[in-house]
Order: C-alpha cells, then sequence, then structure tokens
C-alpha cells in the first residue's frame, strides 16, 4: 500500500469528506513530512518507519482522526473538550487545527520512542 492508494480512497470520497482528508493529510504532512503513507485497516494511515502514528478516515458525515493508540486522546483530553469522540477516535466536520494535530501526533510519536527504547 502506497501514497498512491491513500490517492485513490480520499479520491472515492463524497464532498465534503474528500476536501477534508486532503486537508487533514496536508497538515499531518506539515508536521512530519517523513511519515509513509499507508492504507491501514481499510483507511489512509501515516507511518514513522513500522510504526503508524495516525489515519484519517470518511465517515457518514465528516471525518475522523485515528492516533492508533488508546492512552492519546485520553492524555490531551483537556484540549479535545469540542470535539465528539469514541475510545479510538476524533471526530470532526472542519480541519482540526495544524497545533491540534501536532499534540496528537507528538503524544503518539513519544508513546512510538518509548516502546522502541524499551525492547
Amino acid at each position: 500500500m502506497s501514497k498512491k492508494d491513500v490517492d485513490a480512497y480520499i479520491s472515492a470520497q463524497s464532498e465534503p469528506e474528500r476536501t477534508l482528508l486532503k486537508q487533514m493529510r496536508k497538515i499531518i504532512l506539515e508536521v512530519e513530512p517523513s511519515l509513509k503513507q499507508v492504507i491501514s485497516y481499510g483507511f489512509p494511515a501515516f507511518k514513522l518507519e513500522s510504526d503508524v502514528i495516525c489515519g484519517i478516515a470518511a465517515r457518514k458525515s465528516g471525518c475522523s482522526f485515528y492516533p492508533f493508540s488508546g492512552s492519546v486522546l485520553p492524555a490531551l483530553k483537556s484540549d479535545l473538550v469540542k470535539y465528539k469522540q469514541t475510545k479510538s477516535a476524533l471526530h470532526f466536520d472542519t480541519p482540526l487545527p495544524k497545533t491540534l494535530v501536532q499534540k496528537l501526533m507528538t503524544q503518539r510519536m513519544v508513546q512510538v520512542m518509548v516502546k522502541k527504547k524499551r525492547r
């Protein structure tokens, strides 16, 4: 799976989800340009080496951001009060602010680094 597959996933979505996903992909790659684009669990995801840092997906109304860790959203609870969420996803119908995406991704990347040091 590659950037081409991510492009195909995004292109297959209806509006406004297609535009939202394009905007979110741009923000994610601005935060960490070295991420590799893949499809994971059927939706676009972004990997740092072998670890998935985050993913984005279209929903019936809006989109979701997936931190690929059950502890990222609770750790940033105070930053997320105005967003609907589930245990594993943050839902949005406008692009998430870049500063929030950076916090979410940093939280996840720190987890990945800690995990690797323990090995």
